[in-house]
């Protein structure tokens, strides 16, 4: 049995604020500035450490640009434990109040008109080039046959400004190209050159892939951001139509991209709270995942599905932080459509804290126009996992789980036998087929990684319809806690998962890559997980890995065919000092005749990277 966990805006908000009165009313108040550098900052940049900015440095920077720094770039492990507010808090304390200067005008086009069809005739549009979440490309639109794919050659790289990760995954329309960045800044770019048409700011980093969608005479481009603001712009301007906060726990942030389908917008709604559970003062857990419904015409909400019940009181820790739970169960995934069922299919996370839920690691069908579930399917009950895990060892409570996420969005096909299935990768390392006429009933389960909190299928898989391809991350990492070192993990230079192919009509492993060991002179953070997304046109299959390289695969046997190693120094078009990195979250587009990829991801002990790089035969 499944319950429907819909509770109006009002009611909503009032549980939530109920619970933070009960733990902690002093929590409401606005935070010292001064105190949470004392508690949060002070032992590191008061020191005489070479590697650490002092704090008389910090008073000379823009506080936009600590700002930046915590939101998403070299300081984001630091601040997880840190609420919003007390970042801003800090950032205003240390910083100065001069704004942060754009792009420089050499950057922009000499012409900055956008200009889409009504029906754009080449597109990658969002996570995948349609709804259904293939990440597979048709000749046509690739632009690009598989005897040209060996051939391809760098044509252009774009620089994001001061930024250490480059993580989202680039929107081309008709030659334009729309991608997000760590800083907040939205780019809108010619695909042929890299030059710039403009440029929106927004509150947070945004991670997700952008959406585009017609909406009378204009497109519509629909994103969120990692501080839980969703926007839509004017594509051809920039312009704000409207942005609506989607969920007001303070840990909310919206990674996923969102799908839309008759003038309504899908928003998947995730979570940072389990990293800030590793702070032992912190009350874990109460944030619930949902998926919310707009109407992309004003922005307002039409549903709001809850996968979680309300978080309540359940005890106290040893050193008295009360605990709460249930918490969790964030959508990670694109939502996958299904017009012809009307459904929604989306996969969650596990829970955050006691008690384990029953829609925790499922994959979950929806009623495309009241957000009712339809019908859920489990797959890892009782996984309770947080950031409380590696920072308190033996004595992390109630766990620590596998933490077998579905983060990889749902494929939905028609097989060539007859019927559909969907296709759903797991972190736990296997591939589920699910019968979508029979309640998810499982047509067959095939293993392709080992699995683990940073393992088996991570971000994305590919199908053309006969076969799926999954990439695997399964990297070996380690938690450290050295106070001057704000990577939180080391990771295993030499372990990681590769890319596996499974025919669709039984299951069957027919190859898989194993990746190479990273080269000897590979910075520290090198590992050959392939983490990211994997992309297909037909014959070739794109694959990225956190040794930051991006490989073409002969689809018929896993045969590299076309390898270029991203980590290192780019000249750009924009004039910004740039570096390739790991590349982890989004994949490989192709469309056009040409191939775009971000590169840099320092996270998870990742390699730090800041660069766009567009190829071309």
């Amino acid at each position: 049995m499944t319950r429907v966990l819909f509770l109006p805006l009002i009611a909503a908000l009032a549980v939530f604020f109920a619970v933070l009165a009960a733990v902690d009313t002093a929590a409401a108040q606005t935070p010292s500035g001064e105190a949470v550098y004392k508690t949060q900052c002070a032992s590191c940049h008061d020191s005489t450490s070479p590697r650490v900015p002092p704090r008389d440095a910090l008073r000379k920077m823009p506080a936009a640009r600590i700002m930046r720094s915590l939101d998403g770039g070299a300081m984001m492990t630091v601040a997880f434990t840190m609420t919003r507010e007390e970042r801003l808090a800090v950032a205003a304390y240390l910083g100065t109040s001069d704004a942060l200067s754009g792009p420089p005008a050499s950057a922009f086009c000499s012409n900055r008109t956008v200009k889409l069809n009504a029906q754009p005739a080449v597109s990658w549009n969002g996570w995948s080039p349609g709804t259904s979440n293939t990440r597979h490309q048709t000749r046509e639109a690739a632009g690009l046959g598989a005897d040209q794919v060996k051939g391809l050659k760098l044509k252009w790289a774009f620089g994001f400004d001061g930024d250490v990760s480059a993580f989202s995954q680039p929107t081309v329309l008709d030659g334009n190209i729309f991608v997000g960045s760590a800083a907040g800044l939205v780019h809108a770019m010619r695909a042929e050159s890299g030059c710039l048409t403009w440029t929106f700011q927004a509150n947070g980093p945004v991670r997700a892939a952008i959406l585009a969608v017609r909406d009378g005479n204009r497109h519509v481009l629909l994103f969120g951001d990692m501080t839980g603001w969703f926007y839509a712009l004017n594509a051809e301007t920039g312009q704000q139509i409207w942005k609506v906060h989607v969920d007001q726990h303070d840990s909310t942030r919206l990674t996923a991209a969102a799908t839309a389908h008759d003038g309504v917008v899908y928003v998947p709604v995730s979570s940072w709270e389990e990293a800030r559970a590793s702070d032992a003062t912190y009350p874990c857990c109460s944030f619930r995942g949902s998926v919310v419904a707009l109407r992309i015409s004003d922005g307002r909400q039409l549903w709001k599905t809850y996968l979680v019940e309300p978080a309540k009181q359940t005890g106290k820790t040893a050193t008295g932080v009360p605990t709460l739970g249930p918490a969790g169960v964030g959508v990670w995934t694109t939502p996958t459509i299904d017009a012809k069922r009307r459904r929604l299919y989306v996969g969650t996370s596990g829970n955050y804290s006691a008690p384990a839920t029953n829609l925790s690691d499922s994959i979950i069908a929806l009623d495309l126009e009241s957000g009712r579930i339809a019908w859920s399917k489990q797959f890892t009950t009782g996984d309770i996992f947080s950031g409380a895990c590696p920072s308190r060892g033996p004595s992390c409570p109630d766990g620590p789980g596998p933490d077998f996420d579905f983060a990889a969005a749902s494929i939905l096909i028609t097989r060539a036998s007859g019927g559909d299935v969907l296709l759903a990768g797991q972190k736990s390392g296997v591939v589920h087929a699910l019968n979508p006429d029979k309640d998810g009933a499982i047509l067959w389960q095939t293993r392709v990684g080992k699995g683990g909190t940073s393992g088996g299928v991570q971000w994305g898989m590919s199908s053309d319809g006969q076969v799926v391809y999954a990439a695997s991350s399964d990297m070996d990492r380690t938690f450290q806690n050295r106070p001057l070192d704000p990577q939180r993990f080391v990771v295993d230079r030499n372990t990681g998962g590769g890319v596996t192919a499974v025919r669709i009509a039984d299951g069957t492993k027919l190859w898989a890559m194993e990746p190479p060991s990273c080269a000897k002179d590979a910075p520290a953070g090198c590992n050959p997980a392939h983490s990211a997304a994997v992309t297909s046109i037909p014959g070739i299959v794109f694959a990225s890995s956190n040794d930051g390289h991006v490989r073409a695969l002969d689809a018929s046997n896993g045969s590299v065919v076309w390898d270029f190693n991203t980590m290192r120094d780019f000249d750009t078009v924009n004039g910004v000092k740039a570096r390739g990195g790991s590349i982890d979250g989004p994949g490989t587009v192709v469309v056009g005749g040409m191939v775009f990829v971000t590169s840099g991801y320092a996270r998870n002990g990742g390699v730090p990277g800041n660069v766009l790089l567009a190829f071309a035969p």
